[in-house]
Formats: structure tokens, sequence, C-alpha cells
């Protein structure tokens, strides 16, 4: 494939060779680990060959590879695994007791995907969830997350964990105290991830605000406090899950809008995979609501027209869905038409130009 690649103008990646029937932009969609024979046909009726999976109970090599085995004989691949169990960990972001046990399982975490034959995961920094308020209506009455900073009643969610409240983990943090644990916690990743040949990609703080419940957010809240945090890692195997949604919900506030994000980052080959998703208006300027792709504030035209600028060669995939008519079959059929819809729009412009 890496001869197809260079003929399409393609540079080659730093991350495997995921490469599928063709080179370039690679459109994925998530896949339960226990997913139905059904479910994996209503995959490839979408017409993509990867899955992005999550949370295998229990993480073991053997589960893992059972995974990959059960997938490719239905003719698809595992692009993405990730362990909720080791995603957002408080314990690692906060230095609370317990961090060592939690790193140890990280560590595990990644030689497990290494010897499974897959490589590659992403990393979550939050320590108290991802904040939403309540669902608010999009069009056509679709319910969809909302986020508005000045709502009293927003709370962090994940993995089956809520937190509210002006301190959720009784003490307000300092930004240095976030770096710090962030330095300890990925200096001991680089080694292991490198061995096992997995490549981590680090999503971006959800909502990214300075400070929720006492926790700043000060690292991956910015495209500044990214480069600062991959000159830390310093390894060609720590990189960026490059959700559009997060980099339009901060807005002006992410010190670059996302199509210079998409130029910085992909020029150095440090997207490793992307979130698509859009939403109706920024944090400063008063909160957001998630919207299909094509009816936010950001054009999605644009932003996949830069990722084929930088010559993006890795798995791309919907986010958060509006919750359709039809449920989510029809939700994430509709966003991978219009995400293949607009693949083909610019890989055709790139032809036509060259």
């Amino acid at each position: 494939m890496s001869v197809l690649a260079e003929k399409a103008g393609y540079q080659l990646s730093v991350v495997p060779p995921y490469y599928g029937s063709q080179p370039g932009i690679q459109v994925a969609t998530k896949i339960p680990p226990d997913a139905s024979d059904e479910y994996l046909q209503f995959v490839k009726q979408l017409g993509v060959e990867w899955g992005m999976c999550y949370n295998p109970q229990p993480p073991t090599v053997e589960n893992l590879r059972a995974i990959r085995e059960r997938f490719e004989r239905h003719g698809l691949r595992v692009y993405s695994m990730v362990n909720f169990s080791v995603h957002n960990m408080p314990e690692v972001t906060l230095n609370l007791p317990g961090r060592e046990a939690k790193i140890a399982e990280y560590l595990q975490w990644i030689r497990n995907l290494g010897a499974a034959g897959i490589h590659y995961t992403t990393y979550g920094p939050l320590a108290n969830g991802i904040w939403s308020s309540a669902p608010e209506p999009v069009r056509g009455g679709a319910m969809a997350r909302s986020f508005h900073l000045d709502d009293p009643h927003k709370k962090g969610y994940w993995n089956g964990q809520v937190w509210e409240g002006e301190l959720t983990h009784g003490r307000v943090y300092s930004k240095q105290e976030l770096w710090d644990n962030y330095a300890y916690f990925i200096r001991q990743v680089v080694p292991v991830a490198e061995e096992s040949n997995v490549y981590i990609g680090i999503h971006p703080d959800d909502p990214p605000v300075p400070m929720l419940g006492g926790v700043p957010r000060p690292i991956f809240s910015s495209l500044s406090g990214f480069k600062r945090a991959l000159e830390i890692a310093s390894s060609r195997h720590i990189g960026v899950c490059l959700c559009v949604g997060c980099w339009l919900e901060g807005g002006q506030s992410m010190g670059a809008d996302v199509i210079e994000a998409i130029r910085y980052l992909g020029s150095r080959k440090k997207i490793f995979k992307v979130h698509l998703r859009n939403v109706t208006k920024s944090i400063p300027q008063g909160g957001f609501v998630e919207t299909y792709l094509d009816d936010g504030y950001m054009d999605m035209h644009r932003v996949m027209r830069a990722l084929r600028e930088v010559n993006f060669d890795g798995g791309l995939m919907s986010d958060h869905l509006p919750e359709m008519v039809g449920g989510y079959y029809a939700a994430e059929a509709y966003h991978v038409g219009y995400i293949k819809a607009l693949v083909q729009a610019v890989n055709n412009e790139f032809a036509t130009s060259a």
C-alpha cells in the first residue's frame, strides 16, 4: 500500500500502515466488542473497513486478539481500542491514592494491545469527566448534548461516575500540579508504547475550559498546551486524537482555530485519529449544543480539506450523535454517508488540481 500512497500524493505516515483498500483518509465507525452479527453487517453496509472498538472485558491479550480476529472474519479491521478503566484516570491526573496501581494497569494495557496486534489507542486526560448541561433539541427536534459554563446544574460524567459542585476532589488544584502529574505519567508510558509498537492519541479536554470542579484544564485545552505536552513526551508514538467538536467548543480560547491546529499537528504527523463533530457555537459565545455535521457553525468541508492538505492517512469517525428517529443506525448511517461524501469531494478536488 505504500506505493499506492506515494502515487496518490500522500506522505508516508509515522503511524503503522493503516491503509485500507485505498490510501489516505480512512472512514471508520464505532463497534462494540460484543457486536452482534447484525451490527457487523450494518457496518459492512456502511462501506467502511475500520472499527473503533471500546471496553473489552477483561482486556486480556486473548480477548483482544479474539475481537480482532472476529472482525477480520467479517472483512473488518480494528483501528482503535479504548479501555474505559484506564482512559480517564483521576488517580493519575491528580496524583491521588492508587496512582501507581493505575499507571501499572495502563502500562499492561498497552503491552496487551501490542501483543494482540492492535496498534492504536486514545488516552483521555480528564480528572472529573466530560461535563454537560441538560440535553437540548437541534434540527428536527433531535435531542443532543449541551454545555453552558454558567449552568449551576452542569455535571461531569465518565464510566458510571458523576461529579458536580465547586470542588469535585475536595480542593482547588494548581496548573503546575497537572503538568507535573502528566509528565510523571507520560515519561513512564513512552518506553512501553515504543516497545509494544502502540500509538497513543491524546484527546482534548471536553469541554476545554479553564477549570471545572476545582480542577484546572491547562494542558489539553489549547494548541500551545498540546505543543508543550508533545514536547515532554518526545516520542513518535505519542500524538493527538483530534476531536474537532472539542476544538469548536473552545473556539477562540484554543489559541488557534481547528484549521490552524490541523495544519500544525498534521504537518508534523501528530494526528493519529479524528473525531468529527459540529456544535452550534463556542463556549465563549455562551455555550454549545452538539448537532449534525452540516448544522453547526463550522463548514466541515473546510475541515476535511485541511486534513487532505496535510496528507492525513489515519482513521476518522463521527462522534456524539444526535438522537434521531430510527435510533443509532439511522444517525450513524447519515453521518458516515456525509463523511464519505466529504472525503470523496476533497480527494476529487486534489486529483483535479494535481
